[in-house]
């Protein structure tokens, strides 16, 4: 797997990532550290033409959420964790994330790990 990452871009809210293999556009919040980023949306756009998405989320963030749930009663009381195109990554930010996609390219296994959109 490659370990550098290209660095991005900032296109309006959206934080472009080039690669040789894919785009990936990211929408954090406003402000945050990029590297700091443990829940956000990203589209794929692969050289084939597919467009695929995901919401990538680091463990730690998903912990975070279910303690909140124990307490606010979400999601049984926090007893589980779900979200659509769910993508749980051991750490944060926008580069690990980064990385991370480029293995699941690389390996052929975003297939079933990300989300196909209409072209």
């Amino acid at each position: 797997m490659s370990q550098s990452t290209p660095a991005g871009s900032w296109d309006g809210a959206w934080y472009r990532v080039r690669t040789e293999q894919f785009e990936a556009a990211f929408l954090p919040n406003a402000g945050e550290d990029l590297e700091a980023v443990d829940n956000v949306d990203v589209f794929v756009a692969l050289k084939d033409g597919s467009r695929w998405s995901a919401t990538i989320i680091s463990l730690a963030q998903v912990e975070i959420l279910m303690k909140r749930w124990a307490t606010s009663g979400e999601a049984l009381g926090g007893r589980y964790f779900w979200c659509s195109d769910g993508l749980i990554v051991r750490d944060a930010g926008i580069d690990n994330m980064t990385q991370v996609l480029t293995g699941l390219i690389e390996t052929g296994e975003f297939r079933q790990t990300l989300q196909r959109l209409e072209d």
